[in-house]
Parts: C-alpha cells; sequence; structure tokens
C-alpha cells in the first residue's frame, strides 16, 4: 500500500476546491488559483476540511499514480496559501545580481550581462547582492526557473564559483598544485 497516496490531505477555510468528472481539480486560495489533471485511476474524493484519494484498482500503474497526484494536490493546497520559494546564492569575485522592474540583471563573469526573465506567475527578487529569491504558487514552476538561473552559471568545483542553492554543498577538488610526484 502507498503509504503517501493514503495520507489525507488538510484544507483550511481559506481554500475553496472543485472537482469535475473527469478528475479535473481546481484549487483555489488567497494566493492565487491552481488547476491540474489527474488520472482516472486516482478517485479524490473531498469531504469539507479533508481530502483522501484512493485507486480504482491494483495495477501496477495506479499505484504508481496514487501516491503522485496525492502529493501534487498536496502541493496545490500549500501552493496557493503558502506558496513556495526557492533561494539561490552567487559565489565569485565581481558576480553580482540587480532588480530591473520584474528581471533580474545578473553579472556573472562573462563579457556581457545576463537578463533574467521570470516564468508566468514567478517573482524574482534579490537580497543585496548575492542572493536571488525565486517564488510562487506553483511549486513545479519555481524549480524550474531556480534551475534556469542555476544553469547559466553552475558551481565549478576548483574555486567553487558560480550561483548554487542555498544550502548546496559542493564538492572542491584539487588543482594542479596538489600532485604528487614527477
Amino acid at each position: 500500500m502507498s503509504r503517501i497516496g493514503l495520507a489525507p490531505i488538510q484544507i483550511s477555510s481559506k481554500v475553496s476546491m472543485t472537482i469535475d468528472e473527469n478528475n479535473f481539480v481546481t484549487v483555489k486560495g488567497p494566493k492565487g488559483e491552481l488547476e491540474q489533471q489527474f488520472p482516472p485511476c486516482v478517485q479524490i474524493i473531498s469531504d469539507g476540511s479533508v481530502i483522501n484519494l484512493s485507486r480504482v484498482d491494483d495495477t501496477k500503474t495506479s499505484r504508481a499514480l496514487h501516491g503522485l497526484s496525492r502529493a501534487l494536490l498536496a502541493n496545490m493546497v500549500t501552493g496557493v496559501t503558502e506558496g513556495f520559494t526557492k533561494r539561490l546564492e552567487i559565489q565569485g569575485v565581481g558576480y553580482r545580481v540587480d532588480k530591473d522592474g520584474d528581471n533580474l540583471i545578473m553579472r556573472l563573469g562573462f563579457s556581457h550581462t545576463v537578463v533574467v526573465v521570470p516564468l508566468p506567475g514567478i517573482t524574482l527578487s534579490n537580497e543585496g547582492t548575492t542572493n536571488v529569491l525565486v517564488s510562487g504558487i506553483d511549486k513545479q514552476v519555481v524549480g524550474q526557473m531556480a534551475a534556469n538561473i542555476r544553469k547559466l552559471r553552475p558551481v565549478e568545483p576548483y574555486k567553487g564559483k558560480g550561483i548554487r542553492y542555498s544550502g548546496e554543498r559542493v564538492r572542491r577538488k584539487a588543482g594542479k598544485s596538489a600532485k604528487v610526484g614527477g
């Protein structure tokens, strides 16, 4: 049995949810509205402030989609009430970020500046000159936007320069001077 799929989802009074006959779910909350189509092998049962998910049959596909559907629905409820954020850190001499309207202007050691345009539903902000905050209500889009920004200048293992997630541990390599023998 799926432990994740069987866990109930608690809904606050601020959130309203509608379920279509085709398993099309719309969740509205104080931060916005999210919509998602769920597979027909998962049955969504809403009774007031609690949502439960169950499988129609016990095939391998429906067992796999049971936990996934529950996690997606829980992320939708969390997104419209609290939202999601990802924090990125920029390390390197001369590496900095500035805000220009909704866009970010990044200096990452290239001969040119890099302009980052946010995806729809995403808010980009900078904290100081070396931290970027990506926030929004859709967890998948927030993660994708943070990955797109990180991909501009991934952390290199010799000096540790680049863009990293907050709290990310980077394994450092020894350079040529650590070579033994000769």
